[in-house]
Formats: structure tokens, sequence, C-alpha cells
């Protein structure tokens, strides 16, 4: 891939993924000022929207895959049809998701979480309420994005989250200090900020500038064939995904038992870390455009060329921002109104991942996109799974109940895990087996 068309295709997805993730910094640190319970709630209900999310991208993942590699072979009809399908797929589940969390959301939290203080989950039902209802909004930009990342146009999905990155800050100030809203404030204010962004990825979907722009009704007609080749990649990424998620749940539940200090200095963890993780996510998401694109042309070569021109600046990025993490992870964690207690945690935690994180964070989470580009889904699934549940649940309650190293026996487990997938990603990588696999 030529430097400028690499160039124009991954800076903006590396200020999407920041604004992305400043949506839920930007709630935090607004929230954080309500009080540690009202962190507290939150932090635990953004462990269930982290797993929403996840399996939202998981099916983006299906449609960017299969449509890539259908533009690929240049044949313009079939990816026409199957965004056709991937909006189809993700209206249903943000609509299921939504009403699952309205009827049966504090059954769901008292199931995760258990006997939380009584205000702490008062506060964790509210923000929970209001995040459902969000999801139906938040479905129709991750299906926009993905089309528009199948056409290479990052640009636009990166001007639409700096509106809803705008709109969330504008009325998280007004609801959190003006009204004076607490929790609902802030969930209030990500529910606008997603409508708003849904309904302009709406229209630019209905605009003529959309290549990609279906144009006729009869596309949304269901297809099982394309419907199974997005979830033959859509499937074992959500399995994944979700797996995942809920396995961070499991262990957040064990984070649970050890007081509002350790919940909120996890949660504080948690959100800071998405930034130096961003140069790996974006150039993870270019990843599976570029060799879907490369595989539906059927040059294999170009595939191996570009994966790893990616990881090595997947590389420089990640190593350059766990580096600048380690050095400012006080004053970061500062900003926030903790305790002294969950402020010396929260530090500790950032300043080990940092450096955990130097070998093979991008072994871990961007190498795979690769082999998911190419199809080879199901064995990312399954390596996934078995590395989260062998390695990070068990290694975490071991540490935590056993050795009672609180929250950085969590943190440990973590990194057992990376280091497991990026050992067993590398040898499928360097086997080349991922290049055997066929979407379209």
């Amino acid at each position: 891939m030529e430097k400028n068309r690499l160039r124009k295709l991954l800076l903006p997805l590396i200020l999407e993924q920041l604004l992305a993730v400043s949506v839920g910094m930007v709630d935090t640190f607004m929230v954080s000022t309500v009080g540690q319970v009202a962190v507290s709630g939150v932090a635990l209900v953004d462990n269930i929207n982290r797993l929403i999310i996840q399996v939202m991208s998981a099916f983006a993942a299906g449609g960017i895959v299969v449509t890539s590699q259908y533009r690929g072979s240049k044949n313009h009809e079939m990816s026409e049809k199957s965004c056709a399908q991937l909006e189809i797929l993700m209206n249903i589940f943000s609509v299921t998701t939504m009403l699952v969390c309205i009827v049966f959301g504090r059954f769901i939290l008292g199931c995760l979480f258990g006997k939380i203080e009584n205000d702490v989950m008062e506060a964790a039902h509210i923000y929970l309420l209001v995040s459902g209802i969000s999801f139906v909004f938040l479905g129709m930009y991750n299906t926009g994005a993905a089309i528009l990342r199948c056409q290479e146009d990052t640009k636009t999905s990166m001007m639409v989250s700096l509106v809803m990155n705008i709109v969330n800050v504008v009325f998280n100030a007004w609801f959190v200090f003006g009204l004076h809203m607490g929790v609902l404030g802030v969930g209030v204010a990500t529910l606008i900020s997603r409508a708003v962004a849904g309904i302009i990825m709406k229209l630019l979907l209905l605009s003529k500038r959309n290549k990609l722009r279906i144009s006729e009704m009869k596309m949304y007609k269901p297809s099982a064939g394309l419907i199974n080749k997005i979830l033959s990649i859509g499937i074992p990424s959500g399995i994944e995904n979700g797996m995942f998620q809920i396995g961070k749940l499991l262990v957040v539940s064990m984070v649970a038992t050890l007081g509002t200090d350790a919940i909120a200095a996890n949660s504080i963890g948690y959100q800071i870390i998405d930034f130096p993780n961003i140069p790996g996510m974006s150039i993870g998401l270019a990843l599976v455009v570029i060799v879907g694109q490369d595989i539906g042309a059927g040059d294999k070569e170009l595939a191996v060329k570009d994966s790893k021109r990616l990881l090595k600046l997947a590389y420089i990025g990640d190593w350059t921002c766990k580096l600048l993490l380690f050095a400012v992870a006080p004053r970061l964690v500062s900003v926030f109104s903790l305790s002294a207690a969950a402020t010396a945690m929260a530090v500790t935690v950032l300043r080990c991942f940092a450096v955990a994180a130097l070998p093979v964070w991008p072994l871990s989470f961007t190498l795979p996109n690769a082999l998911r580009g190419a199809g080879d889904a199901k064995f990312t699934m399954i390596v996934s799974i078995l590395s989260m549940w062998i390695c990070r649940i068990v290694v975490s309650y071991v540490l935590v109940m056993w050795c009672g190293l609180s929250i950085l026996g969590v943190w440990i487990g973590m990194f057992v895990d990376w280091y497991a997938r990026g050992i067993c990603y590398s040898l499928r990588y360097l086997s080349s087996k991922w290049l055997t696999k066929e979407v379209i």
C-alpha cells in the first residue's frame, strides 16, 4: 500500500479512536466531580457497555471483511448488498439489546456484581437504563463507520466522531455542573451525543456521495448467503469479544468485593490505558480493510507485506505511548477526584501496564486483525477464549483471592493473558495457514 494512501487511512483512524476513547474519559471525569459512589456506579456499567460495543464491533468487522474482499475483487453489486445485510444485522442486535437493558437492567446488575452498596447500585441502574436507549444510535454510527472504512474514507467517520464528542462535552457540562443531575446527566449527555452521531451517519449513508449507497430497496431483502459470510467473521469475533468482556466482568466482580477504592482505581486505570492503546487499535482497524482487499484481489504476498509493515508501525506507536504513560501516570490520575488510597493503586497498575505491554501488546491485539481480514476469525476466537479463561480468570482469582494482591493481581492476570495470545497469534501468522482461508 502506498505511503500517501496509508497515511490518509491511518491518521483519521487514530484521531477517531482518540475521540472515541475521550467520550468515556469525559464521562468518568465529569462523574468523578459528583463523588466516588457515582464513579463506581458508572464504572460497573461501563463494563457492560464495553461488552455491547465489542459485539457491535464484531458485526461491523464481519461486514468490513466481506465488503473489502468484494471491493478487492471489483464486485460492486455484492459490496453494496453486503452493506445492506450489515445494516439489518446491526439494527436487530441494537434494538434487542436496548429492550433487554430497559426491562432486565437491575436483574443483570445484581447477577453480575452481587451485593454492592445500595447507592452504587442505584447509580449503576440509572446509567444502564440511559445507556441502553443509546445503543440503537450507537449501532447506526458503527454501521456507517464500517461502511465508510470499506471505502477507505476514515476522514468522514472521524469528523462525525468529533461532532459526537463536542455534543457530549457540552451537554455533560450543562447537565452535571449547571443542572447538577449527577449520573443521570452524564448518561443523558452520552445518549444525546450518540443520537446526533447515529442520525448524521444514516444521512451520510443515504447521500449520493456514498460510493456504497444502497441503490435499491431489494438489497435489504435478507440474503442467507451474505448473512452467513458476514456471520462467519462476525460470530467468531463476537464470541471472542463477548467472552473477553464477560471475562473482564467476572474479574471486575472480584474487584467489587475489594471496596470502593479498588473499584474506582480499577475504573480509572481502564479508562486511561485506552489512550496509549490507540495507535495499535487504529492500525488494527486498518489491517482488516487492507488485508481484506489484498486477499479479495488474490494477492497474498501483498497481504503479508502490508501486514508486516503495519505491525512495525504499531510497535513504534505503542512503545512511544506506553513509555510516555509510565512517565506521566501520577499526573493523569491526579486529575480525578479519588482518595489517596485509590490514587496510589491506580498509579501502580498503570506503570505495571506500561512496562508489561512493551514486548507483546501489538502481537496480542493488532496482529490478529490481519488474520481476521483474511477470514481466519475462528482461530483468533479459540485462542482468545482459551487465553481469557485459562490465563486471565484463573491467574486473577488465585492472585486476588488466595495471594491477597488486590487489584494488582487482576492486572497481572491480564498481562499473562496477553503473552499467551501474542505467542499463539505469532505462530499462526508465521505458519501462513491464515492465508488459506476463504470468505467470498
